[in-house]
């Protein structure tokens, strides 16, 4: 009997079975196309992995209750999935979506089984191809009982920590792990526009060639920056072109592509009247990307400005701390947007675990998540991650480098919009007066919508425009 069918054996599907296969699970392993399932079986042959061509064999070969993982295609093919393998479970088993599901997909999903005796998990999986092969970052989410059903497969072939930990821990009911998989990404996008800024800003503001950024990198990766991100960056710069001369950067088009799960973070934001404007600006740099013949025209109109080159460590030390003052900023959005649904959907979410369970496999595990950790170990009920000591405190020390840089850049017509929006974020969020209450005025000018006092309580309407002599 196998112990988990895995249907969907694209890569991260075939990722994952040989996962699961090497940590022992029998895994019966399905595609709706059987010629992907010959070639998965020819090229990557198992003694635990088990192909089957039709779908109710592999559903019956399972050992009760069922598990069976989907890793298909967001969208409409799960939920023909789903329906293809409702008539051949049972009550008490149990499917698991690990694709990028939009958590509202998950939460119908899961109440739909649920009236049906069938338990859903949607899982947010993190790491890609290689994280998905040998570690993932995993976050489940369905009912709690249920979970310890999967949850030695799952923190078996899950990614661990220095300390030990697995990187998988039960996030929450019903689409919570795939919310917390949709904020990871958006803080991703977040994390990678700030680095390419930084490089924008040492190529073009520091003059510093390819060899150099690399080693700046390799350098940062050695302070409170290291990241999978800052080192692969590095590793990036002194890649040789396999195709020609010179570092394959230089011949890479710039333009960036993008899946939407970014997009879906910044639209859940705007529902829940959370501003995530660093991960909603990374959205937006990278549809801007794409219009390379609008850029190349305008340029022609509004050429940039020359600008005198900064090449000297000073310079590097404030990129530095500009970076890191505004990760900081940027990973406190994403976490701010966590607090407010897991108030809105019921969650509970613990944010120290999840902190704890992004340190490996994801692409956004960093020594930096350590510190998040113990923020909440610190203040379980923390309000916002920039009213932390040790994270107040770094901003503090290095936002005046994160102001120099970005003044420089709009000086100079660099392109920062994430260290911008940074920069905007921390002085909203620590202001007194953000000229609101003229704001407040004018809607209740053209609307009557009322307004309230800072010397007497209640809402008030006033006739604006008339002589009240």
């Amino acid at each position: 009997m196998n112990d988990i069918a895995m249907i969907g054996l694209a890569v991260m599907g075939r990722s994952l079975a040989l996962n699961m296969a090497d940590h022992g699970y029998e895994v019966a392993a399905y595609n709706r196309s059987y010629a992907l399932t010959q070639e998965m079986m020819e090229k990557y042959p198992h003694e635990h992995v088990h192909a089957y061509q039709d779908l109710k064999e592999c559903i019956h070969s399972l050992m009760k209750p069922r598990k069976v993982m989907l890793m298909v295609k967001a969208g409409k093919p799960v939920d023909m999935v789903i329906e293809q393998l409702i008539p051949l479970l049972e009550e008490g088993d149990i499917i698991i979506d690990g694709g990028n599901s939009f958590f509202e997909d998950t939460i119908r999903r899961e109440a739909y089984l649920k009236e049906k005796g069938l338990h859903f998990f949607g899982v947010g999986i993190s790491g890609g191809e290689d994280g998905a092969r040998f570690g993932p970052s995993i976050m489940p989410g369905g009912n709690q009982k249920a979970y310890e059903e999967i949850r030695h497969i799952l923190e078996d072939i899950c990614a661990k920590a220095e300390d030990g930990k697995a990187c998988c821990t039960y996030i929450g009911e019903n689409g919570a792990g795939h919310y917390v998989k949709m904020v990871h990404n958006g803080i991703e996008y977040a994390d990678m526009q700030l680095i390419a800024e930084a490089y924008l800003l040492l190529k073009h503001a520091g003059g510093f060639d390819n060899k150099e950024i690399h080693q700046i990198f390799e350098a940062w990766n050695d302070s409170e920056l290291n990241s999978f991100l800052i080192q692969i960056t590095a590793d990036i710069f002194k890649e040789k072109d396999d195709l020609g001369s010179g570092e394959l950067l230089d011949k890479i088009v710039d333009s960036a592509a993008q899946k939407g799960t970014g997009r879906w973070t910044s639209i859940e934001a705007l529902k829940q009247g959370v501003d995530i404007s660093m991960i909603t600006a990374s959205c937006n740099a990278r549809i801007m990307s794409n219009q390379l013949k609008q850029r190349q025209q305008a340029h022609a109109v509004y050429p940039s400005q020359k600008i005198a080159i900064q090449h000297d460590q000073s310079f590097v030390d404030d990129v530095k701390d500009g970076l890191y003052t505004a990760k900081i900023i940027a990973y406190a959005q994403g976490f701010d947007l966590l607090k407010h649904a897991s108030n809105t959907y019921q969650w509970n979410l613990s944010f120290g675990e999840i902190a704890s369970i992004f340190r490996a496999g994801c692409i956004i595990r960093a020594q930096f998540l350590n510190d998040i950790m113990k923020a909440y170990a610190r203040d379980i009920k923390l309000s916002h991650l920039m009213m932390d000591e040790f994270f107040s405190s770094q901003i503090q020390k290095h936002q005046e480098s994160l102001r120099r840089i970005t003044s420089l850049a709009i000086e100079k017509g660099i392109a920062v919009p994430a260290m911008s929006n940074a920069i905007s974020y921390l002085d909203m969020f620590s202001s007194t007066h953000l000229g609101a209450n003229l704001i407040q005025a004018q809607r209740d000018y053209f609307g009557a919508h009322t307004y309230e006092r800072i010397d007497q309580v209640g809402s008030f309407h006033h006739a604006w425009g008339h002589d009240h002599e």
